[in-house]
């Protein structure tokens, strides 16, 4: 069973008008689009890791062994937009965090979450709890796409692969692992907000499974 693909802000099956990713084109105007989000600096593959931007009192995140997010082309060579993308990075790996922990309320979530994307975050952890489930395997993030609209406020796209990424039986350990498929890639569109302390924090996140822009 794929990951189940987290979707605040609009329904899950809003539908996203976005440009492909890793394109330069601009996002077709849609009341279903975060505003700021389009796609666009494709970039070579990078380090599996990205730099963190300074901030006080960032905390630490392990994941378990079996859990692992790799991050391509989350360079691009501006200081701002690198910036944003490690907090995201961050954001995603807190979130897969809290979900082995089954801890909705995980001081990292709360550290890169921000606004209505908080409480969506924490019920969607919660839903993991709650079904006695957990995350093994690897996800792949591609093809990030930025637009910086001020100083503390941002739009973000990029594709998930979860063709190696799975759910699993917290009880017993056991992956629920299915043949990969068109729905194994995720496609994101997300609103960042910059805090006083530097950190990008996600506000407004949407996701579409399936979406042809991110299967490759």
């Amino acid at each position: 069973m794929n990951r189940r693909t987290l979707s605040l802000a609009l329904a899950a099956a809003a539908t996203l008008v976005l440009s492909a990713c890793g394109s330069d084109e601009a996002p077709s105007a849609s009341k279903d689009t975060i505003e700021g989000a389009e796609t666009g600096d494709s970039a070579k593959k990078e380090s599996p890791t990205a730099e963190p931007s300074k901030a006080a009192g960032r905390p630490e995140i392990t994941l378990p062994d079996d859990v692992d997010n790799v991050f391509e082309g989350w360079k691009t060579g501006d200081k701002t937009k690198d910036a944003i993308l490690a907090d995201v990075s961050h954001r995603i790996n807190a979130t897969d965090y809290a979900i082995t922990k089954a801890d909705p309320e995980a001081e990292a979530v709360k550290f890169y979450y921000g606004g209505e994307a908080l409480a969506g975050a924490q019920d969607w952890i919660l839903g993991y709890k709650e079904d006695g489930l957990s995350i093994t395997g690897t996800v792949r993030f591609h093809s990030p796409g930025i637009e910086v609209f001020s100083k503390s406020a941002a739009g973000i796209t990029y594709c998930s692969d979860e063709s190696k990424g799975f759910v699993k039986d917290r009880e017993t350990g056991k992956a629920d692992k299915t043949d990969p498929s068109d729905s194994s890639h995720v496609l994101y569109s997300a609103r960042v907000e910059k805090t006083a302390t530097g950190v990008w924090q996600t506000t407004e996140l949407l996701s579409e499974r399936g979406n042809a822009k991110c299967v490759s």
